[in-house]
């Protein structure tokens, strides 16, 4: 059963056709990765099915709702079922390691101060991070950071997660590395994922589906396989330089 649909989905900007009547579903608890080279509309797939930027036309349905035109209270109630790690993990720089995971459990959640400590501790220890819960932002590595922002996603115990380029400016070991992570904790959480990135290995390691954007247009979806094994050129040929 599809959990999220996508369909006849546009937008442009500045006659900038960024997408071009996409149509895609993600079924419940698994997860799609939208490849595409960069400046290809992948954030802003994102960002319209949270309703951070409304499409010219088209429909996005998530557990039957649809997002496009939804008011602000309702878009409210349903992006709390949502995580979304951004491609700079945009954390509070001037909040601790513990305050970015606070910040979303007392905005949504009534917990006492033990609850919430317990919440906090144990989500940073998944990411193998809770030596790092009284830090500052600037005092973490890059992927420290991707961990942390991943933890915070994560805290609400989301229903759909949504990845912008989760590997980005990251060397190939600690893609590598964060690629793994999403997978264990996709295997332990199993919420509905969305990743978006131009990282062939990050693809190969958390995908179930991959979907191929290019000018604005799906061109393919299917299994990493089956998609290499494409009659299509083009497609096989991103596989063969991605």
């Amino acid at each position: 059963m599809a959990l999220i649909e996508i369909r006849n989905l546009s937008k442009s900007f500045d006659h900038h056709d960024v997408l071009r009547r996409v149509d895609f579903d993600v079924q419940t608890g698994s997860t799609l990765v939208v490849l595409g080279k960069s400046g290809t509309g992948k954030s802003v797939l994102l960002k319209i099915i949270v309703g951070l930027i409304e499409p010219d036309s088209g429909s996005v349905r998530v557990d039957g709702v649809e997002v496009v035109g939804l008011k602000r209270r309702e878009l409210n109630r349903l992006r709390k079922r949502m995580g979304y790690l951004f491609q700079g993990a945009a954390l509070y720089d001037s909040m601790s390691v513990r305050d970015n995971l606070r910040f979303p459990l007392v905005r949504h959640e009534q917990l006492d101060k033990d609850e919430l400590e317990e919440r906090i501790v144990g989500q940073l220890r998944t990411v193998g991070l809770a030596d790092a819960i009284d830090k500052m932002p600037a005092e973490l590595s890059g992927g420290m950071r991707k961990r942390v922002g991943l933890a915070r996603a994560l805290i609400t115990n989301p229903q759909i997660m949504l990845y912008d380029e989760p590997t980005t400016g990251l060397d190939p070991i600690t893609s590598r590395e964060i690629s793994l992570l999403m997978k264990s904790l996709q295997e332990r959480y199993q919420p509905t994922t969305i990743a978006v990135t131009h990282d062939m290995q990050c693809a190969r390691i958390v995908a179930d589906t991959v979907a191929i954007l290019h000018d604005g247009m799906l061109d393919q979806q299917g299994t990493i396989e089956s998609l290499e094994r494409s009659n299509d050129d083009s497609v096989r040929g991103f596989f063969a330089t991605a």
